[in-house]
């Protein structure tokens, strides 16, 4: 019996710290991708499509070399994400938050130089009768700021996931060096780590599907609220849209695999020890 509790105590810390070093491994990887297609963008421009790829830390350029001849044959792809936040805009989205990949610009606001991100949203302050408030000082409009709530705290998540992940990891760790029944929390909660991005994924989807009233709404007025493509292939007007898992999201799902499986060797373990 004591080999046996033996047998499963290893087991269960080698597939924790398998987990474990998944989990460092997955979070440079590109867990989802979504791409609009369309006849304005043709395939020898645009082999994938207007395609963005999706880690925990944010949102990134998915386009490819152009490859239309052999002569004009480059490594450098269009800024897919600069395409998607345009084609988003047209119809009234708000701009993709793109958390660490996001860049920052410095504007003129209040009178001082600030640093802005650039999925923030400003508008003009107005008066009493809906004319702009002219700052004396600069002889423009005053710039209010308008960027949804919901927006901010999105960037904040993907900017600090980070240190979400280094939380993660000690928790597999502590799971590994106590041997007490009670710590399998410790391992479940970084087990979930591909549903935390399936439910952030899908909610942020949904959100940006049904705010579409981004300065007023966009030149499709006809078009109502909706939920994008995640996963599968939809239509969003002349754009046809597709979105599929990348080879990070199964990375992810290894992770929830092997830390639940160390949860039952460790609590085979428990039991045998406790038995002996």
């Amino acid at each position: 019996m004591d080999s046996q509790a033996k047998k499963f105590g290893l087991l269960y810390k080698i597939f924790a710290i398998v987990g474990l070093l998944l989990i460092i491994a997955v979070y440079f990887m590109p867990i989802w991708w979504v791409a609009l297609q369309s006849h304005q963008y043709p395939k020898s421009m645009y082999p994938k499509g207007i395609r963005i790829e999706f880690k925990y830390d944010g949102v990134y350029n998915g386009c490819e070399g152009v490859q239309e001849r052999a002569e004009i044959t480059t490594n450098e792809g269009a800024d897919c994400l600069m395409e998607m936040t345009a084609i988003n805009h047209y119809i009234g989205m708000y701009p993709i938050v793109q958390g660490i990949n996001s860049r920052v610009f410095e504007e003129l606001k209040d009178g001082q130089i600030k640093p802005v991100p650039e999925y923030y949203v400003f508008d003009t302050k107005k008066d009493g009768e809906g004319e702009d408030v002219i700052d004396p000082e600069t002889g423009s409009p005053f710039q209010v700021d308008v960027t949804p709530q919901y927006l901010k705290i999105l960037n904040g998540i993907l900017v600090n996931s980070r240190y979400i992940f280094v939380v993660l990891g000690l928790l597999v760790i502590v799971f590994i060096v106590t041997p007490k029944k009670k710590n399998v929390i410790f391992a479940m909660l970084p087990a979930l780590l591909p549903f935390y991005f399936l439910f952030l994924y899908m909610y942020s989807m949904y959100w940006y599907g049904h705010h579409l009233d981004l300065h007023g709404g966009g030149a499709f007025a006809g078009i109502k609220p909706f939920m994008p493509t995640v996963f599968g292939h939809g239509k969003v007007a002349q754009f046809e849209t597709v979105a599929y898992p990348y080879y990070g999201f199964f990375v992810a799902l290894a992770v929830f695999v092997f830390l639940l499986l160390a949860i039952l060797f460790k609590r085979k373990y428990i039991s045998l020890k406790s038995n002996s």
